[in-house]
Parts: C-alpha cells; structure tokens; sequence
C-alpha cells in the first residue's frame, strides 16, 4: 500500500502549514522524510511518544496526531546546524 504525503509548496515555510491538517503517525514518518531527508520510523514515533523526545502530537483515542507546523520545528530542531567539515562542532 502506498501513502503519498503532499510534497511541501515552492518557497513554503513552517508557518504556512499552521492550518494543514494533522498527521497520522504513518503520514508523519513520510512527512519528515520527504520534506526533511529525516527517516524516523512510525516505530520509532510510537516509541518516542511513550519515552518522551519526540515531536508534540495530540492524542486523539488510539490514533496520535501530528501538527505539521509543530511536526516541521522538531525535524529543523533536531537536524542541527549547517558544517563545513566533520571537523566543526554540530
């Protein structure tokens, strides 16, 4: 089964996905890879969501639901910052 997450808009930002619709935990995981180059695993969401150290999400009965606003500043967060070399500080 494929799942398509709509590719981000041309000189979009985190702000103007404020009101997109939020993500189940599948649509999340494709989300920060196709957006972000991030793999996190819908696994993994599950497990940070039980340990903590995730992205915010609201719990709605047994489906967690990503904001992709809120989605989009834990992938830029976590990502890091821009390196010359292997040699300089993340």
């Amino acid at each position: 089964m494929q799942h398509h997450v709509q590719a981000p808009r041309e000189g979009s930002s985190v702000a103007a996905d404020q009101n997109a619709r939020p993500l189940r935990r599948w649509e999340a995981s494709a989300h920060l890879k196709d957006r972000f180059g991030i793999d996190v695993a819908p696994a993994t969401l599950a497990k940070l969501a039980s340990i903590g150290g995730g992205p915010p999400f609201y719990k709605n009965a047994r489906a967690p639901l990503y904001p992709v606003d809120l989605l989009d500043e834990w992938a830029l967060a976590r990502r890091g910052n821009v390196v010359r070399s292997t040699s300089e500080a993340a």
